[in-house]
Order: C-alpha cells, then sequence, then structure tokens
C-alpha cells in the first residue's frame, strides 16, 4: 500500500549556514556512453525513455570501477583546478548510496588515496546525498570546526538497479563531482555560505524507492537473489507525484527564509532526475528555462553526483562564479530531500 505523501507532507528544518565560499568544483563519469538506442536490445523504447524522463545517454562504470574510484577522480580534479595541497583539507564528507563495502565508509577510502589528513564520513541519503553532504560540511565550517572542506557525491547506480528492469535501468547513470569549501574572514560585501537551508526526511515513503536485500534487515541470501532483492525497487509514480511537489513547495520554502525573491536567483540546480520533474517544478515556479541548469539529457540519474555534476558544468561555463545565488535542490529516496539558497 503506498502512503499518502501527498496530502499530509513532513516540514522540513530549516537552518542557515554562512562563512564559506566555494572555492572550486570538479567532476569525473566513465568514459563508457550509453545510448538510448543501446538499450533496445534489453527491450528497451528509446522513444518512451526520451518521451518519459529527458534521457539520451547515460554514462556505465567499468567492471572494475566502483564508487571510490569516481569519488576520487573528481576529488583531483578539484584539487588541481583549485591548486590546493591535500594536507591543507580538514574535512571530507562523502555523499553516496552505493558505498564499496559496508565497512569501512567510502569516504575512508577516499581520503587515503587523496592523501588527505582529515576526518571522512560517508553521508546516506540517496539522492538526497550531496544535499546532506553539504550542510554536514557548511555547519562545520561555520562553527569554526574546519577551515577546507572538500565536499564529494558520487554514486555507482548501475550497480543496484536491476537490468531487467525497463522501467528504471534506463534511467540512471554513473558519476561523481566535489567541491571545496573555504572559511572565509567577514568582509564588506555581501556574505557567501548557505543563505537558508531545509533539510527533510519522510520515512513513511521509505518502502518506496528502497533495496530490500543487503542489510541487516534481509542479508545476503541465494532465494534473494533469485529474486533480484539487491536491485532497487522503485514505485515510480508515486516517486514522480512526491518530487514534483516536493521540489516547487521546498524551494519556495528556502527562497523565503533566505530573505530573497526568485529573481534574486541566479541559477537553479536540481537533482537530475527527470526532466518532467524539472520543467514541472520550474512551470510552477514562474521561471525561465535559461536559469536551469539541465544535464540529465547527456547523463541520466547519477544520484549524489546530480548536483555537484552540473554546477561544476556551470561554473566551468562562467554561469555561476563568486557572489552568484544559487538554489540547489536533492530529492528521492528515504524519502529525504535537502534544499539551500547558496552564495557563492
Amino acid at each position: 500500500m503506498i502512503p499518502d505523501i501527498l496530502s499530509t507532507p513532513r516540514t522540513a528544518r530549516l537552518g542557515r549556514a554562512l562563512g564559506f565560499r566555494l572555492l572550486g568544483t570538479g567532476s569525473w563519469v566513465p568514459p563508457g556512453v550509453v545510448t538510448n538506442a543501446d538499450l533496445t536490445r534489453l527491450g528497451c523504447d528509446p522513444e518512451w525513455i526520451e518521451s518519459r524522463s529527458g534521457i539520451l545517454a547515460r554514462r556505465h562504470a567499468a567492471s572494475d570501477t566502483a564508487t571510490s574510484d569516481m569519488a576520487v577522480a573528481a576529488g583531483e580534479e578539484v584539487l588541481r583546478s583549485t591548486g590546493v595541497d591535500p594536507a591543507a583539507i580538514d574535512l571530507l564528507v562523502l555523499g553516496t548510496f552505493t558505498p564499496d563495502h559496508s565497512i569501512p565508509s567510502t569516504a575512508c577510502l577516499v581520503q587515503d588515496r587523496l592523501g588527505l589528513t582529515a576526518p571522512a564520513m560517508d553521508v546516506t541519503a540517496a539522492c538526497a546525498g550531496f544535499a546532506y553532504a553539504l550542510v554536514t560540511a557548511a555547519q562545520f565550517i561555520a562553527a569554526g570546526n574546519a577551515r577546507l572542506a572538500l565536499v564529494v557525491g558520487a554514486d555507482t547506480n548501475t550497480r543496484f538497479v536491476d537490468p531487467e528492469d525497463v522501467g528504471t535501468w534506463p534511467l540512471f547513470g554513473d558519476g561523481a563531482g566535489a567541491v571545496i569549501l573555504e572559511r572565509v574572514a567577514d568582509g564588506s560585501g555581501p556574505t557567501p555560505g548557505l543563505l537558508a537551508h531545509a533539510l527533510g526526511a519522510d520515512g513513511r515513503g521509505a518502502e518506496l524507492l528502497v533495496c530490500p536485500m543487503g542489510g541487516s534487515r534481509q542479508p545476503v541470501s541465494v532465494p534473494g537473489i533469485t529474486r533480484r532483492e539487491q536491485y532497487m525497487r522503485m514505485e515510480g509514480k508515486a516517486v514522480f507525484k512526491w518530487a514534483i511537489r516536493l521540489v516547487e513547495d521546498s524551494v519556495r520554502q528556502v527562497v523565503a527564509h533566505a530573505g530573497l525573491g526568485l529573481d534574486d536567483i541566479d541559477c537553479f540546480i536540481l537533482h537530475q532526475a527527470n526532466a518532467r520533474i524539472i520543467d514541472g517544478a520550474r512551470s510552477a515556479l514562474g521561471v525561465t528555462a535559461d536559469r536551469f541548469v539541465v544535464n540529465l539529457d547527456r547523463y541520466g540519474n547519477t544520484s549524489s553526483g546530480s548536483i555537484p555534476l552540473a554546477l561544476d558544468e556551470a561554473f566551468r561555463a562562467g554561469r555561476v562564479g563568486p557572489g552568484s545565488v544559487v538554489v540547489v535542490c536533492g530529492f528521492g529516496g528515504g524519502l529525504a530531500w535537502g534544499s539551500a539558497v547558496w552564495r557563492l
């Protein structure tokens, strides 16, 4: 039975975290491009995929590529582009729901390979993973407990989505993005950071997006594998309806909490789940398409990787930069969501 999460939605916790700037961005996606036409051999209809999701292609990781490999590559890119010494990073927060192992955390593997001397932790909030990781790192900086934080979003979705599920398999891809946040002293100009953020969760919708097997509730077993319970199961229609309403409400909420109007926002970067969700939210908000960053047509849904991937593209293209006011919004399994008004 699908819970009525639309008529009685949960509220989010609002807050702020100021005093840091975006020092730089980085990203990495696997080189293997899989087009809609490539999926016809699995019984997928290319036209249906495009019309239902807006996706034309996605990236699939090679069999020897894990989430930590993509996170390390994205981290190396942002360290290179900013010129930051890895030894100066004093916090690593990694958003992912597709870890290399149940133990140790993937963040510890990334920390070691990047040569960091810093606490490292995974944050698991499915497709809201990067938003949760961003707010977590921002709080450390705002409290004076970190000066340079590396925040990564990375997911190897193709390990957890069933290739035989033609309604879900085409929607997901693999990828990673990373940012470095730097604490700044009080200045004469507008204070950078999260002018407002909202984090929320609604466990009533837990069964709408779930991998049944592999945890303490249902350890791996041969009967479970036979039933393909190691893979994600998604109630697509219910999640779609929830997301459409959630995104509009959450964006309006954080913008108002920041004391701004929608016209004050330079750029909107939503989780790249589905073009119809993004278009629906844009239409409901009354915002023109040119103010939204969209790359899901090339990458599909990369879960925790989607927002930092899109941010990296916008940053490199000059669409956003120091002083830009950006709205980010992640949403997905849990159900969980996170939105923020971010002055870069």
